[in-house]
């Protein structure tokens, strides 16, 4: 299947988690539990804790998730608020839906933390994509449940 291009008919929320349905929620879990345990093979609690003092931003197509991403406030994760849980689905990929969640997310973060550098824990392999939107690796590679990642930051400004 050819992949699309962002298309226009994506519903955009950042959403607090007293402002998620249950079926909303249901929705943004079951994506997470697809990509992060199920594709890519990794058993690990994905239900952290984390969820219900964090923002939830997402763009949704008839009525399924199609991206998600999960801000963390300051002192949840680590001490600067953090972005993480970020994914695409389906045939979306590969599109540039991504860098388009990506920047909303860093937008929500601002607006929400104005002033705060923003950190990530990111796969190895997406340093390069992280590096283009203003990260800086700042950690040197760990293992986290199996996958290499670094630890990335994004200072204001």
């Amino acid at each position: 299947m050819e992949k699309e291009r962002i298309a226009p008919d994506l519903e955009w929320r950042v959403q607090d988690f007293a402002e998620l349905d249950a079926a909303t929620l249901y929705a943004l879990l079951r994506a997470r539990v697809a990509v992060f345990v199920v594709e890519q093979a990794c058993p690990y609690q994905e239900l952290d804790g984390r969820d219900a003092g964090s923002l939830h931003v997402s763009a949704w197509r008839d009525g399924e998730p199609a991206a998600y991403a999960r801000l963390v406030p300051p002192g949840g994760r680590f001490a600067e608020p953090s972005i993480g849980r970020v994914l695409t689905c389906g045939r979306l990929r590969g599109a540039g839906l991504g860098r388009e969640l990506m920047r909303r997310a860093i937008l929500a973060v601002e607006d929400r933390w104005p002033g705060c550098a923003i950190r990530l824990s990111a796969q190895e392999h997406l340093q390069a994509f992280y590096a283009s939107l203003g990260f800086s690796t700042d950690s040197a590679v760990y293992d986290e449940d199996g996958i290499p990642h670094v630890d990335m930051v994004r200072v204001p400004g």
